[in-house]
């Protein structure tokens, strides 16, 4: 799994490229973890490139999402697609996250 980031405006796009499974999202969470330390709680994460997710990869995206709440923040995922849009629509994760098409979607309406 490789974490991409770049800010626009006051919004931190987090880009996932690859599988996020039991052994690569606790990277991502940690990642994440570090940049609500740093103040930054509004976030795109762009699932364009996302090839699998795990269980461990959704318990990743709420426990960082239960963070933000803590701290008044914002995440937002866009960009699902195949095997990865799949298991968010059975887990009904699609009902608990705000979900876009895009990130320039996204980033609008932010």
């Amino acid at each position: 799994m490789e974490i991409n980031t770049r800010k626009e405006r006051d919004v931190t796009i987090v880009s996932v490229t690859g599988r996020m499974g039991e052994v690569t999202a606790p990277a991502f969470e940690e990642k994440m973890r570090k940049y609500i330390a740093d103040e930054k709680i509004k976030f795109i994460v762009d699932f364009k490139e996302l090839e699998y997710i795990s269980s461990a990869g959704l318990r990743s995206i709420l426990a960082i999402a239960k963070m933000l709440k803590d701290k008044n923040g914002t995440m937002v995922l866009s960009s699902l697609t195949g095997a990865v849009k799949e298991v968010f629509e059975i887990t009904q994760f699609v009902s608990i996250f705000t979900i876009y098409d895009n990130t320039e979607d996204a980033l609008s309406e932010i």
